[in-house]
């Protein structure tokens, strides 16, 4: 069966083939009575868009690019789901890339997705990032960029994060009121914006309560479930070790729980233990895992919303950023 073309559906409508482009794409100078009649066609004859056609026309592509620190990770693969659905309601598609949380595999990955003619880029930073160019430059090339989960100051651009802040400020309050009073965290290192937004949450509950921040258990490390394994072995090490755990994420603190475990240390009546971002393996251990929990499917299609608006040319405030909720998720690991 041959390809129906614009020209085709034009022909049948007695419309030019510049108004049935428009109109397939929404345009507001098209009346919504021939909008419904192109419409109509286009279903009738199953019409189907020529995405080659237009990117050559148009010398970008219908794809997005993502780049997301770890797929394994469950939070950035639902993520990913949110940015995919959305994407391909909207006629687009996606390509995923993973920087392995290194700033060199983030860079490489931004240079090839922008030479892949990207419409537009979706991006959440590795732990390593410290320089910005590489996103800088193609901003300024005119692709545009949106920041999720693990975004920077540095760069102007729209941003979609949860509120870290408060977040970690509940789960360290739920410590507390618990009867913890010598709470350690395990964080990142560096100036990821999740990890210094969490450790200002962290600190603000323990000055709320009463506590002393003691800078010994405040320990710096990586995102990873390796990273809560080390972080634990350094806490236990302690001639005083912590009676509640605080965690940046969920592989973090599931690393140190199965650390606990390995040295017999009784979950929660020795320590409690808290995560962030309700990763299904949470659910998994026994205890269950206490822990915060992220709308991460709702955060990757606001994400894949606000570039829409970039590329569709609706206007966006300068210093976009949209703050999503958290909620507190209590198992029997507290």
């Amino acid at each position: 069966m041959r390809h129906v073309t614009i020209t085709d559906l034009a022909r049948r409508l007695n419309l030019s083939a510049s108004t049935v482009s428009r109109a397939l794409r929404d345009h507001p100078d098209i009346s919504e009575q021939t909008k419904e009649r192109v419409r109509a066609i286009a279903a009738k004859t199953n019409y189907q868009p020529n995405l080659i056609a237009q990117s050559l026309q148009t010398r970008r592509s219908n794809n997005i690019g993502v780049i997301v620190p770890e797929i394994r990770n469950s939070f950035f693969s639902t993520v990913i789901s949110g940015i995919e659905d959305l994407a391909y309601e909207s006629g687009y598609t996606i390509m995923v890339c993973q920087s392995n949380d290194t700033y060199e595999r983030e860079s490489i990955n931004t240079r090839a997705l922008a030479a892949n003619r990207v419409a537009g880029m979706l991006v959440s930073v590795s732990q390593e990032t410290a320089d910005f160019t590489h996103l800088q430059q193609v901003i300024t090339q005119g692709v545009p960029i949106v920041l999720f989960d693990r975004v920077v100051d540095e760069i102007d651009a729209p941003k979609v994060v949860v509120d870290d802040f408060k977040g970690a400020r509940q789960a360290v309050t739920h410590l507390i009121e618990t009867g913890r009073r010598r709470i350690a965290h395990l964080t990142s290192a560096g100036s990821l914006y999740v990890g210094r937004k969490r450790r200002e949450g962290y600190e603000a509950a323990l000055r709320a309560h009463g506590l002393t921040v003691r800078p010994e258990y405040i320990i710096e490390g990586g995102c990873h479930e390796e990273d809560g394994r080390a972080g634990a072995r350094r806490l236990l090490a302690m001639a005083e070790p912590p009676d509640g755990i605080f965690a940046i994420n969920d592989p973090v603190a599931l690393g140190a729980f199965l650390y606990l475990q390995d040295q017999r240390v009784r979950i929660p009546e020795q320590i409690g233990l808290v995560g962030f971002s309700d990763n299904p393996n949470a659910v998994l251990v026994r205890p269950a895992l206490t822990t915060i929990k992220q709308p991460a499917y709702e955060i990757g299609k606001t994400a894949a919303s606000l570039l829409l608006d970039i590329l569709e040319g609706r206007a966006l405030k300068n210093g976009t950023t949209i703050t999503l909720e958290t909620r507190l998720v209590i198992r029997g690991s507290t």
